[in-house]
């Protein structure tokens, strides 16, 4: 059956979006940022396109998961649970109040392995952003698709080793943040806002933080502490999912000789579960 889903490497599709008033000054109540403009034209933080390209498919075209059913652009991969397993991404320019934008996506990858739980597939998505300006960003993301829960637990992870924080903030993600940022976005998975769904369907013991929302507030936490700074490339690995309205602490540490940084959400028992390594400008 893999051997099929290679047929589906190379294809691709564009999606045209905005940047619009409306969705940056949600942004700008979700991450609680008073420092972000609203006039036409005015640059917005580089890492809030995340919010933007969404599938908009119809309803009728959804699939248990929330998620669009595959085989339309996605491949129709033969395992049930998905996950954004990583991402790289560098920005060009910054996007701007009332930019029309245009993404083109196409299927770089897809590559079968074998994991802690059982049989994966992961399909690499390239991304490429542009806008009025040219080119705006461009992005690597893997997507991971995962076996159906199994009555057994998977062996245990072998936990990552936690880097020396530079800042530490405490982090309480709630199903309210969850939501605001799954309606922005306009992302249906269930995993995010269905508790039941989460708990007897996937085998989650609640509601998954997007990881789009960690790389948000890890982001956020960061420039905090650099006014003014814009996020100009990073690489972000998930290794445990994060759930909601458990404690979590987003850290940091210093810049190494090149100037990168590690950014990593650690969990309430210590184990790092997303690490991102990014350079800021």
């Amino acid at each position: 059956m893999t051997g099929d889903l290679q047929s589906w490497v190379g294809r691709s599709r564009r999606v045209a979006d905005e940047m619009a008033t409306p969705l940056v000054r949600r942004m700008a109540a979700l991450t609680d940022r008073t420092d972000v403009a609203l006039d036409r034209g005015a640059p917005v933080p580089n890492h809030w396109l995340s919010i933007l390209f969404d599938d908009a498919a119809p309803q009728s075209a959804l699939g248990p998961d929330g998620h669009p059913a595959k085989g339309d652009f996605l491949p129709p991969v033969p395992l049930p649970r998905r996950m954004l397993g990583g991402r790289r991404l560098t920005y060009h320019a910054a996007p701007r109040v009332g930019d029309a934008l245009e993404r083109e996506t196409a299927i770089a990858a897809i590559t079968p392995k074998v994991g802690r739980s059982g049989a994966m597939i992961f399909v690499m998505l390239r991304h490429t952003i542009t806008g009025p300006q040219g080119l705006v960003a461009v992005e690597e993301q893997d997507i991971a698709y995962l076996e159906a829960k199994r009555n057994a637990p998977a062996p245990p992870e072998k936990p990552a080793p936690v880097p020396a924080a530079e800042w530490r903030d405490a982090w309480a993600p709630d199903p309210v943040m969850l939501f605001r940022f799954s309606a922005l976005a306009f992302n249906g998975h269930r995993i995010h806002y269905d508790a039941d769904y989460t708990r007897d369907v996937e085998g989650y013991p609640g509601l998954v933080v997007n990881g789009s929302v960690s790389t948000l507030f890890l982001f956020e936490a960061l420039l905090r502490r650099h006014p003014g700074a814009q996020i100009r490339s990073y690489e972000a690995r998930t290794m445990q999912p994060v759930f909601c309205n458990r404690p979590a602490f987003l850290c940091g540490e210093a810049p190494d000789a090149e100037g990168q940084r590690a950014l990593w959400v650690e969990k309430e028992d210590g184990a790092m579960a997303i690490r991102i390594r990014t350079r800021i400008g």
